[in-house]
């Protein structure tokens, strides 16, 4: 097999400019024999990895130790990406690399794992994975899910437990050379994602790897094989059995990285989306006016805009986006019981995440300030008076006005209403005051009284006229 550089065709085509490539089909048969690319036959320089990292790699070889670097790392330095992370695989057992590492962390049930940290940045670093699919030693659920496998192997075998081929490359810092044991650098080649293994056993053995074929897809602009893409359509079921906070983590990942959208689409696609939101495609699959579906897209869409003008964006808001549909008819119906407004809010919120929360762990840090957002809709209502200057300093006012903005975009929310608080905000005080009518209600004058015919008399009457003018004011105030 022969490696050159060349310049892509677009598609998966401008992602491979510069890299090494492998002349062969993208659909060679997974093979334990490895694929070595001598250093002067790829592109990867250390001039691109964490310095972090590279002392981590470093120091592994000079304990006897193997080292490479693995995964995602890997992959996106071969397509010119930028890698989030850098994480490392060796022979070396959890407690060798803690005894080599002081700044060393060891994590994990399922599979030990070590973190050596390096201030806000962490390498992670995983012993080589032994058995299989079939090795009777691992812990698994009915489902065929792995729960505890603790079991330790070689780089190939390693490397055949890995998920997707293009994950399974490794760089060694012995030598500078990349080794593929499955066929990872022909799939890259093609844009193309594929399961290590039986596509059935392995989503089975970790469903989250649904996910991941839906991100990495969108990520990286590749097509999922279709051996691969099947099973997506039957087996979303098996996500009830992932635990609801990593389940969050995945969907941060998946919503949070530029690409939400294109993610929310896929996911309704594959029939995953309503394995994870129930209520809210529930609500989808009988939209009315197409009001949901442009919520979300729209929503989703701004988002990833956001992302990419490097600006902050926060899980409360996406998941304020996500469940407002199921909120918003909940809100309605209570309504139309006679439910004042804040009450039928704060009761449509709390059945609504109440039930999410089962399948989808959203924190507190997140879960309160995306109730405020919808607490404060009906508020937002509200203009008359001294209410818009109170609810303005609200620390949630800029995401709940934000979120107004987006439903009336969507054709949900009165986008006069919008326009009134885009306005209201850039006004000074003299046009803030014209548009709530004068600001504060105008005190009405206080009415004369007759002078009772004794002193004691007239003290009564005054105390009792001062009390109710007391109580008018805070009723108006409130």
């Amino acid at each position: 097999m022969v490696f050159r550089s060349q310049q892509c065709r677009p598609r998966a085509e401008g992602i491979l400019s510069n890299t090494v490539m492998l002349e062969s089909s993208p659909d060679t048969k997974q093979s334990a024999s490895p694929l070595i690319v001598p250093r002067p036959e790829h592109n990867i320089s250390r001039a691109n990895i964490s310095e972090n990292a590279l002392e981590v790699l470093y120091r592994l070889k000079a304990g006897n130790f193997q080292a490479h670097l693995v995964g995602g790392g890997v992959r996106d330095l071969l397509l010119g990406h930028e890698p989030k992370d850098f994480d490392v695989a060796t022979n070396a057992t959890p407690e060798q690399v803690r005894q080599v590492f002081r700044n060393c962390r060891l994590i994990g049930r399922r599979f030990r794992l070590a973190h050596v940290y390096f201030g806000r940045e962490i390498v992670e670093v995983a012993t080589f994975r032994g058995g299989g699919d079939a090795d009777p030693t691992a812990q698994r659920s009915k489902n065929g899910m792995i729960v505890r496998d603790n079991i330790y192997g070689t780089i190939e075998e390693d490397a055949l437990r890995r998920d997707f081929t293009i994950n399974a490359l490794y760089y060694d810092i012995a030598d500078f050379s990349l080794i593929d044991y499955a066929n990872g650098l022909a799939d890259l080649r093609a844009g193309k994602l594929r399961l290590i293994g039986d596509p059935q056993a392995r989503y089975r053995e970790d469903p989250v790897r649904m996910l991941r074929a839906v991100r990495f897809a969108c990520k990286l602009g590749f097509a999922v094989e279709l051996a691969t893409e099947r099973p997506l359509f039957d087996l979303g079921h098996l996500l009830a059995g992932i635990a609801p906070a990593r389940l969050f983590d995945e969907l941060i990942k998946l919503f949070h990285s530029g690409f939400g959208l294109d993610a929310f689409e896929k996911l309704r696609h594959y029939g995953l989306f309503g394995q994870l939101f129930p209520a809210t495609e529930q609500c989808l699959a009988r939209e009315d006016h197409d009001f949901p579906i442009t919520l979300v897209s729209r929503g989703l869409a701004n988002t990833d805009a956001r992302l990419q003008e490097k600006k902050p964006v926060t899980p409360a808001f996406l998941f304020a986006i996500l469940l407002w549909e199921p909120v918003r008819r909940s809100f309605e119906r209570l309504l139309e019981e006679g439910v004042s407004a804040h009450e039928a809010m704060f009761s449509a919120a709390d059945e609504v995440a109440g039930r999410q929360q089962s399948l989808v762990a959203i924190p507190k840090r997140f879960s309160l300030p995306m109730r405020e957002i919808w607490s404060l809709q009906p508020r937002l209502e509200q203009r008359e008076g001294r209410r818009p200057y109170r609810l303005m300093t609200h620390p949630r006012f800029r995401a709940a006005y934000d979120f107004l903005v987006l439903r009336a975009e969507a054709g949900e929310a009165d986008p006069e209403l919008a326009s009134w608080w885009t306005r209201f905000q850039a006004a000074d005080g003299q046009g803030r005051a014209s548009m709530t009518d004068g600001g504060a209600k105008r005190r009405r004058p206080r009415r004369r009284r007759r002078k009772s015919s004794t002193p004691a008399n007239e003290e009564a009457a005054w105390s009792t006229d001062r009390s109710g003018r007391s109580d008018a004011r805070e009723g108006e105030s409130g």
